[in-house]
């Protein structure tokens, strides 16, 4: 199932709902009420207004809500932002790595120029 990118965006942007995946992520499987007692923790924030969140958690399938017994558990799905990191993220950091040595090398040249003392050819390092 393809994941709609900006219903991932829009769920990770706000501050209460990346405290949610966050204590999803430490303990998985937590009722409305524990998620509720940990976000009143930082925000003050009704049951409902913590229902809500999770609803658009599950909109950007990064929730699963399933029915035990008496009451709903909420669980994470890595999945999407683990898509979101091949698609988004992944491609930049790898060509950050490419500069990374790039501007190691380049400094590594500026340093033998101005240090001529430091010349692998000299010291027969090369």
């Amino acid at each position: 199932m393809p994941i709609d990118d900006d219903l991932v965006f829009k769920a990770l942007a706000d501050p209460v709902r990346r405290l949610l995946l966050d204590a999803l992520f430490q303990r998985d499987g937590r009722s409305l009420g524990e998620l509720e007692e940990i976000v009143n923790a930082e925000h003050e924030m009704t049951r409902f207004g913590v229902a809500k969140h999770l609803r658009v958690l599950e909109a950007a399938n990064l929730v699963v809500t399933r029915k035990e017994g008496r009451s709903k558990v909420h669980r994470l799905n890595p999945v999407p932002i683990q898509q979101i990191h091949q698609r988004w993220i992944g491609k930049y950091t790898e060509r950050a790595g490419i500069s990374s040595v790039l501007i190691g090398m380049k400094e590594q040249i500026e340093r033998s120029a101005a240090d001529p003392s430091d010349d692998p050819e000299k010291d027969g390092k090369l």
